[in-house]
């Protein structure tokens, strides 16, 4: 059974917020159902752009098999800080969930689609809305 670290946040992500203790819910069954076994989750600081907690997972990525965050939005939002995020798990071989999609990535195919549903969520507020 690979051993995962949880990611959830203490603040708002791309419009979205959910308690702490949902996401770990959320975490909890995504790894229940996909024979993960999870570790306790990181939270992220509450300030804005703060990614700390998220920069200890990457650097303890040697000592797990992977991170199951909440929701692929709480990722960086500067796209060269997803790529670096990205490069280091296909380098090390490693397995990066997201529970609430249902999603995972550790390769660069997937990766090109976890950027394109990015580029759609930062889209969907800028379209027209009908009265």
């Amino acid at each position: 059974m690979k051993k995962i670290k949880g990611y959830i946040f203490s603040r708002s992500f791309m419009g979205e917020r959910a308690p702490q203790h949902v996401q770990n819910l959320v975490i909890r069954d995504y790894c229940k159902n996909n024979d993960l076994q999870y570790q306790l989750s990181l939270t992220e600081y509450a300030m804005t752009g703060s990614y700390l907690m998220h920069q200890n997972l990457m650097n303890d990525l040697e000592s797990i098999d992977g991170i199951v965050a909440y929701s692929l939005f709480q990722l960086p939002e500067s796209s060269s800080h997803r790529k670096e995020i990205y490069k280091k798990i296909i380098e090390l071989n490693k397995v990066y969930h997201f529970a609430v999609e249902g999603l995972n990535f550790k390769d660069q195919g997937t990766s090109e689609k976890i950027e394109a549903l990015w580029q759609v969520k930062k889209t969907l507020p800028h379209c027209y809305k009908p009265k």
